[in-house]
């Protein structure tokens, strides 16, 4: 099974944000951007079945923007695991409760992301920019290891999204 991590796009900087940190948005820029980058990641053809989300707002909007562009539908949904403390575990549990059709994108934030990723290949250390892609195959979807299959910074995901 295919794993995909995606991490929210730009978002307003948490200095200059005055409200709760989980209501934090997306800048207009960074919704540019991520639709450029959602269509780069539709053009890799990744057979996203499900996209789970972390429900604070920069997470949720960038995996809305993706799941348009990839025609999730019904395949978005929220779990508060992948917002504070995910972790391999957290994905193991995650991918226990899912029917396992196509593979699942994880939408969340730094520096869990990374942390877990760099945990599922066997401890490497791993920086996923805001907006970038990782991919990790795991062998069954209870595995807590697995191997790197990409790791696509965001620029190169706009770049295809241009095309």
């Amino acid at each position: 099974m295919n794993c995909y991590f995606l991490r929210h796009g730009i978002a307003a900087g948490p200095q200059s944000w005055h409200g709760n940190d989980d209501d934090r948005p997306l800048t207009p820029d960074g919704e540019k951007r991520m639709e450029r980058e959602a269509r780069g990641i539709a053009d890799l053809d990744l057979d996203v079945g499900t996209i789970v989300t972390s429900p604070l707002l920069r997470a949720r909007q960038t995996a809305e923007i993706v799941a348009d562009r990839l025609r999730v539908g019904r395949g978005l949904v929220e779990d508060a695991r992948v917002a504070h403390g995910f972790d391999a575990d957290s994905v193991a549990a995650i991918l226990r409760e899912r029917d396992g059709q196509g593979s699942v994108m994880f939408v969340g934030h730094e520096p869990t992301m990374s942390a877990t990723i760099g945990r599922l290949i066997g401890g490497a250390s791993v920086e996923l920019k805001k907006g970038a892609l990782a991919g990790v195959k795991l062998e069954q979807p209870s595995s807590t290891g697995g191997t790197l299959i990409c790791l696509i910074p965001p620029k190169i995901l706009a770049a295809l999204g241009k095309r």
